[in-house]
């Protein structure tokens, strides 16, 4: 029995040496297998441009875009120069449209920078070779280009909107973005002029400007977004209107059209019968006059609905209440009844009368002159003769003490 005993306590010693070993270390998992390394970052200064290979024509000048680009550098003043410039040409360094000797460029920032290439009209064929420099205390970095005289490209230019057509009413302003392309090989001036309908204003300005203007620059190849805002006169009729944008320099042109699609609106006046704005009326007594409704402009208008303001106490009614169309030029009458107050005095009131329909609304200030009752005035007559009559039968009586 006790070597049972000692032979279980012997067996049973590894069992748990192992188990205290896994509660305090735990197998980790097999290291995964080695990646690719990331690309390392780049660090230094260059001088780009996106294309080192142009062609200039002889007598003009040419604008060659360039930028110092830093990576992960300290700011450092570099000085910017060209060599290989052939003889009778001027090539300027420009930064920010100013000639420049030096840059600098920021940490992970890049400078836009210019070359302004004179060519001499006499320049032969064929192409030559420069090199930009730049260079600093500790950096010092080459742009070589290649410029070919190359055969002037005839101007040429381009015109598109993508919404040629607007529809709106005659208060509507109608505002059109156009696309101007310059596909010539020299940035133009480019003259901007609209021929529309008579009475119609045009005005250009822009793609996100508010300045109105008569021409812009474009660089070469580059596009250009105007706004052509049209504003049609009041009184046009409804219909299409067309309206021709024509952009042109230096003997090029193009043109595109855009369409106004007006829809008529409908124009209210309210006045009276006789085209007086006034009139009489008695304390408590009902008075009636004629208002005149009429639509001056090019669209019926619907569901025309009369309605009023008088003083307190006071009672206004229209017949008919509501005209259900009121046509282009068509003139209608309405009956309108005031009744002033009991309490009213006779002086000068104000009565406001309005005619709304869908699309416009008028309303007219109308003067109620108020007038008290003639009887009132009989009465008022009566006791101060009776008045009178007592005051004389006094005096003879009195009197002949």
């Amino acid at each position: 029995m006790r070597r049972t005993i000692v032979l279980l306590a012997l067996i049973a010693t590894p069992v748990l040496t192992a188990v205290q070993v896994l509660a305090a270390d735990p197998p980790k998992p097999p290291a995964a297998a080695p990646t690719a390394s990331a690309a390392p970052a780049l660090h230094g200064l260059w001088l780009l441009t996106d294309y080192p290979s142009q062609t200039v024509r002889p007598g003009e000048v040419a604008t060659i875009r360039f930028k110092l680009q830093n990576s992960g550098l300290a700011p450092e003043t570099l000085a910017v120069s060209v060599d290989g410039v052939p003889a009778g040409w001027k090539i300027d360094v420009m930064g920010n449209g100013q000639p420049i000797a030096a840059a600098m460029a920021p940490i992970n920032e890049s400078v836009s920078l210019q070359l302004r290439v004179e060519v001499p009209k006499d320049a032969k064929p064929g192409s030559q070779n420069i090199v930009v420099h730049a260079k600093g205390s500790t950096q010092s970095i080459d742009l070589p280009m290649t410029l070919t005289i190359g055969k002037e490209v005839p101007a040429k230019l381009a015109i598109k909107t993508q919404l040629p057509s607007l529809i709106g009413t005659p208060k509507s302003s109608f505002d059109y973005t156009l696309s101007v392309t310059n596909d010539s090989g020299k940035e133009m001036t480019v003259a901007l002029a609209a021929q529309s309908p008579g009475n119609f204003q045009t005005t250009f300005t822009e793609g996100y400007g508010t300045n109105e203007i008569s021409s812009l620059p474009i660089d070469a190849g580059a596009s250009k977004d105007i706004k052509v805002k049209v504003k049609p006169p009041a009184e046009v009729k409804a219909g299409d209107y067309p309206v021709l944008v024509k952009v042109s320099a230096e003997g090029a042109t193009a043109e595109q059209k855009v369409t106004l699609q007006i829809s008529g609106q409908g124009q209210l006046t309210l006045t009276s019968k006789d085209s007086r704005l006034s009139g009489e009326a008695q304390v408590g007594k009902t008075s009636e006059y004629t208002l005149i409704v009429s639509n001056d402009g090019t669209a019926a208008i619907d569901n025309v609905e009369m309605s009023g303001s008088v003083p307190a106490d006071w009672k206004v009614e229209f017949n008919p209440k509501t005209l259900q169309n009121v046509a282009p030029n068509e003139k209608k009458e309405v009956k309108v009844s005031v009744t002033p107050s009991e309490k009213a005095i006779a002086g000068d009131y104000v009565a406001s009368f309005r005619a709304g329909g869908r699309g416009d609304s008028k309303a007219a200030d109308f003067r109620i002159t108020v007038t008290t009752s003639t009887l009132w005035g009989i009465v008022g007559i009566g006791i101060i003769a009776i008045a009178l009559l007592v005051l004389l039968g006094a005096v003879a009586r009195f009197g002949r003490r």
